[in-house]
């Protein structure tokens, strides 16, 4: 006989909730320790963004407590479909916002003793190899898959602690995958943006695969634990694994777009310091060529210009802004002798 929640109406989808203590312990202590910090660099003077607060809070954090006691808690026993929403917040939104937070950068700030041995572990040859983008992105992928296509899924429908080892299983990988890409925070190496766009471009094609793979799967996933469950409600288990697939195929894609616009922000944020500090250093080469070209009481007669000599040597000096600039040396250069 059935004995789990009641039929899930749009009514229910918003009253219903339930408790997961080690997910609440780990939400509080996550956001204490984040908004200590924040209060210890802004009493130091430093300035700490209310946006990287609302992404770490209310996104991350709030993206957590969502899925896992939400009405997706509630009924991620009874209907696939509510476990695979569950799955996308987990491996994809929550990691987003929480590295948007820039915790990294907040324990440096805050705690610099502390913070310098993080940044050493960081900058570590084993994080380097660990966070190279082809790996953070095949772990991102396989990880969905092993839990969906193995014994796993259906062992964490039926044991609590495998269910919340899941919640960390799935949460790690994106936090890598979104730290090492959006590089708001300092990372092990930087990789240019057109290999995140790449590795983004991995992901989504990842995400549709999972989906269509599970939509065209004859094979119940968990098939024995949901007809024991005797569900009276609802769409069948067939039709229930199909809106699951399609969850995590459409939404899995979905989140990709703040994630793109959020990259580009930072790659224009990025291009507009280079620009200012090419800027600076092109004006002070200027500056410095002007005053030795400027004439002295010792070197020339009141309305003389500066000698020949210093004059070509700041001739040669004045060069095309573009033949000093980093970005473009090389393209413009002219031709060669003969």
């Amino acid at each position: 006989m059935y004995t789990g929640p009641p039929e899930l109406t749009v009514a229910r989808a918003v009253t219903s909730w339930t408790l997961d203590v080690p997910v609440l312990l780990v939400v509080l202590a996550a956001a204490g320790c984040y908004l200590a910090g924040v209060r210890r660099v802004r009493r130091g003077g430093q300035r700490w963004p209310a946006a990287w607060v609302v992404a770490f809070l209310a996104g991350g954090t709030g993206a957590l407590v969502i899925a896992t006691m939400s009405f997706l808690g509630v009924y991620q026993s009874v209907l696939f479909w509510p476990r695979a929403v569950q799955n996308v917040l987990l491996l994809l939104v929550a990691p987003l916002f929480l590295a948007l937070g820039r915790p990294l950068s907040l324990l440096i700030a805050s705690r610099p003793r502390l913070g310098s041995r993080a940044e050493a572990v960081v900058h570590s040859r084993g994080a380097r190899i660990l966070t190279f983008p082809a790996i953070t992105a095949l772990v991102l992928i396989i990880v969905p898959f092993l839990l969906y296509f193995t014994s796993w899924y259906e062992a964490g429908l039926r044991n609590d602690a495998v269910r919340e080892l899941t919640y960390l299983a799935l949460l790690a990988p994106g936090v890598v995958f979104f730290w090492t890409l959006l590089r708001v925070d300092p990372v092990p190496k930087a990789y240019p943006y057109l290999v995140s766009l790449w590795v983004t471009g991995a992901e989504v094609v990842g995400d549709a695969v999972l989906g269509l793979a599970i939509i065209a799967d004859e094979h119940l996933i968990a098939g024995s634990y949901y007809q024991a469950l005797g569900r009276p409600w609802g769409p069948s288990l067939r039709t229930d694994q199909v809106i699951g697939g399609g969850a995590l195929w459409i939404l899995g894609d979905l989140v990709g777009l703040p994630f793109v616009a959020a990259m580009l922000i930072q790659m224009i944020r990025e291009d507009e310091q280079e620009a200012s500090q090419i800027d600076a250093e092109l004006d002070a080469t200027e500056q410095q060529a002007a005053a030795r070209a400027a004439p002295t009481g010792a070197d020339a007669m009141p309305g003389e210009g500066a000698p020949g000599g210093e004059l070509a040597a700041a001739a040669a000096e004045a060069r095309p802004w573009w033949e000093s600039d980093p970005r473009f040396t090389g393209r413009f250069r002219g031709p060669g002798p003969g």
